[in-house]
């Protein structure tokens, strides 16, 4: 039996009680903190901390900040004085009913973005449905343990994933100067055994903006297919303009990454692209789509995006030059980093599914913990 079993069988043997939270803790909003000077007080939003700081406070000491629009799944233990803006609540906690450290771990576990309303884009919670919320109410004694459980397991679980996602970042950065170095001419010179062409990825590609079609916001209709933006997956939608393999570059906006290359996206069977990438399909039986994904994402395309917002046309788009060797070579280096790119970005494969289980394997173990047996109510 553990400690926490034998105590609950000790101090609550008829179970625990379930309470709804306004009957431990009193939920405050926030407010703006421009009109407050400089200090050292952290502001807190939806997001966690803003990296802002005051002159005053909201609140001092042990709080639980929960998300009243944006981030709403978010749940935040801050001890100190803090000032919080109106997308995020704090809490007054009853400490003679409730730790405030136990409030944190309950609330983490109650998924309370279930109870979000308004859009998808902006969901909000509000005080009268967190104040519904019914949670355990075992004796301190039982919480002072659960929460030293639970703080112990968290600590490894965060040391764990901080070498995890250390060692994921060492292999990213590997993983880039192997596809630069394979990438480069004199390696596909020496793969090839000849030459490598120059050729411009307009004589390459069918480029297929035309068929492009955006569709305002409130007016997309959710379904199983992907609506691409310039950098990716915007949302899914109940139609699709376009059914294949394709590459997307992102046309305008932020369509450059922190090294200067082109936004990219891989994109595969029925999706919709609004005007905002440009799409790309096989055309050259001389050119992988494949292979030249890769060769953009080594390109520096600082000299082909200009005006406000940035903007990568597709006269500029056509005129990139990539480095072609024969086919079969190519289809060898898409094979190799296909590999690497598994290992670093798969949440099937390598060390991004480790760094999954771990979160995983921490939230079971506080579920299961925080599952008590219910006191019956007369």
């Amino acid at each position: 039996m553990s400690r926490i079993d034998e105590l609950i069988r000790q101090l609550c043997p008829d179970g625990v009680e379930y309470r709804p939270l306004k009957d431990v803790a009193t939920i405050k909003n926030g407010k703006d903190y421009k009109d407050l000077g400089e200090g050292d007080v952290p502001v807190f939003g939806s997001g966690g901390s803003m990296g802002k700081f005051v002159d005053t406070a909201s609140h001092v000491g042990p709080t639980v900040l929960l998300p009243r629009k944006g981030s709403v799944s978010n749940v935040f233990y801050v001890d100190g004085p803090i000032w919080n803006v109106d997308t995020v609540f704090y809490t007054e906690i009853d400490e003679t009913m409730m730790l405030p450290r136990f409030f944190y771990h309950v609330m983490l576990n109650e998924h309370i973005e279930d109870l979000a309303t308004g859009s998808a884009a902006r969901p909000s919670l509000t005080q009268s449905a967190l104040y519904k919320v019914l949670i355990p109410v075992p004796p301190l004694d039982v919480q002072c343990e659960v929460v030293r459980v639970l703080d112990s397991f968290a600590e490894l679980e965060a040391e764990l994933e901080a070498e995890l996602e250390a060692e994921l970042e060492a292999r990213k950065a590997q993983y880039a100067h192997y596809r630069d170095e394979l990438l480069s001419r004199e390696s596909l010179e020496v793969m090839a055994g000849s030459d490598v062409e120059l050729a411009e990825l307009g004589d390459l590609v069918d480029i297929l903006d035309s068929k492009r079609k955006p569709v305002k916001r409130g007016d997309r209709v959710a379904g199983p297919y992907p609506y691409y933006g310039a950098n990716g997956v915007l949302e899914h939608v109940n139609d699709y303009l376009f059914d294949g393999t394709f590459l997307l570059v992102g046309e305008d906006g932020s369509v450059l990454t922190a090294e200067n290359r082109p936004v990219l996206n891989w994109a595969e069977g029925k999706i919709w692209v609004n005007n905002h990438a440009h799409i790309l399909a096989e055309r050259s039986s001389a050119a992988s789509l494949r292979y030249l994904y890769y060769a953009l994402s080594i390109y520096d395309a600082t000299e082909l995006v200009h005006g406000t917002p940035p903007k990568l046309n597709q006269k500029n788009l056509r005129s990139i030059e990539v480095l072609l060797p024969p086919l079969s070579v190519q289809r060898q280096v898409v094979d190799i980093l296909d590999r690497f790119d598994a290992l670093t970005t798969s949440l099937t494969d390598g060390l991004p599914a480790e760094i999954e289980a771990r979160r995983q394997q921490y939230e079971h173990y506080r579920d299961r913990l925080l599952d008590f047996p219910r006191k019956e109510v007369a």
